[in-house]
């Protein structure tokens, strides 16, 4: 880790998701010098959306990168300050903490919040980077509203594509689930619940399949995708193969909107080498329960929240909450180090590294 300093704040928060900063207006309101460090989705998963219609206070609705760039000039108008840049490393060996950015630079903070996200897994197929937002999406609460009456199509075979079909028929005409294997990974509480549900019509299973391609425009939507089909599941590898290429079925399956529900990943890499706890899928690890510091992670003065904690609810009115908790818990525990005269003072760039 580079020895020379930027620069020194009370609060260093990853990420500019709607946790991020939800919890830098907080702290910046509460004098607690915060810096916002972008990451390499600034504006996080909320920017893909093109329409946000269940976030408080606009009926009319608005955009996600809109209301990502009304939240970002809250913040910095109450004091926060952003920097572009990915985090690399935190080193919670020493106080201050020490946060290395991937280009080399180095800032410490007496507190961070961990605010960066999940992000969505994608097939990375033809059509995918065209038409994410635009009938591609990866969050069916989110964007299913936007397609009542169309034929809907979910890719993924776990708990998350259940329980997304399950939702989407409430405005879709069919919800199409398209898996790559013949049995579902998913519990079978949703299993049988989609049974239910392919019983009563709303509901085709596409079994042994997978998409291969999207056609459409932003300006069109999604017009129709490509599917491939083989009898012993995972067709798409089966192409690579001439033998096993001529048993694939390739067909083109008329759909107007396309959810992926394969997963999420945390963006938490550059906390494995901290005493913070993970789960076995990345998730950053808090205290929860009731009462204060509820955003508190194992190490003292580190915090999360948003997607990087919750895999479960994933909304952006969710991580707004989790991310005002964690800026009033960061406040707490800042006023409790300054009582206690352990508060780092500020200093100039570069003039921290004169401690080492």
């Amino acid at each position: 880790m580079s020895d020379e300093v930027v620069e020194h704040r009370r609060l260093i928060i990853t990420g500019t998701g709607i946790a991020g900063l939800t919890a830098g207006i907080y702290a910046a309101r509460a004098n607690n010098d915060p810096l916002i460090i972008e990451g390499d989705e600034p504006g996080g998963q909320l920017t893909l959306t093109t329409e946000v219609e269940n976030y408080p206070g606009f009926p009319e609705g608005i955009s996600g990168p809109e209301l990502i760039n009304n939240m970002k000039e809250q913040a910095t108008q109450f004091g926060a300050d952003t920097v572009n840049g990915i985090v690399a490393d935190v080193d919670d060996s020493e106080r201050p903490f020490r946060v290395e950015l991937t280009n080399g630079d180095v800032y410490t903070a007496d507190a961070v919040i961990v605010a960066s996200g999940a992000s969505a897994r994608t097939l990375g197929v033809p059509g995918e980077d065209e038409l994410m937002g635009y009938g591609l999406s990866t969050c069916a609460t989110c964007d299913g509203a936007f397609f009542r009456g169309e034929d809907m199509l979910v890719v993924g075979g776990g708990d998350a594509a259940m329980e997304e079909a399950n939702f989407l028929t409430k405005f879709a005409d069919t919800v199409y689930i398209a898996h790559r294997r013949e049995e579902f990974r998913a519990e079978d509480v949703w299993v049988d619940r989609i049974e239910d549900k392919v019983e009563s019509g709303d509901v085709e299973v596409l079994t042994n399949t997978e998409l291969i391609e999207l056609h459409g425009s932003p300006e069109e939507g999604v017009d129709h995708a490509t599917l491939v089909e083989h009898p012993d599941g995972h067709p798409k590898g089966k192409l690579d193969d001439p033998e096993t290429a001529k048993e694939v079925e390739e067909y083109e399956f008329d759909v107007g909107a396309v959810f992926y529900a394969i997963g999420h990943t945390p963006n938490t890499a550059y906390l494995e080498d901290t005493g913070v706890e993970l789960d076995e899928d990345g998730y950053l690890k808090t205290e929860g329960g009731f009462g204060g510091e509820q955003t508190a992670t194992d190490v003292e003065g580190i915090f999360g929240a948003g997607d990087v904690v919750d895999y479960h609810y994933q909304q952006a009115v969710t991580a707004a909450g989790m991310g005002s908790k964690a800026a009033l818990d960061v406040d707490e525990y800042l006023s409790d180090l300054e009582r206690a005269g352990e508060l780092t003072e500020q200093q100039d760039a570069g003039a921290a590294a004169a401690d080492d």
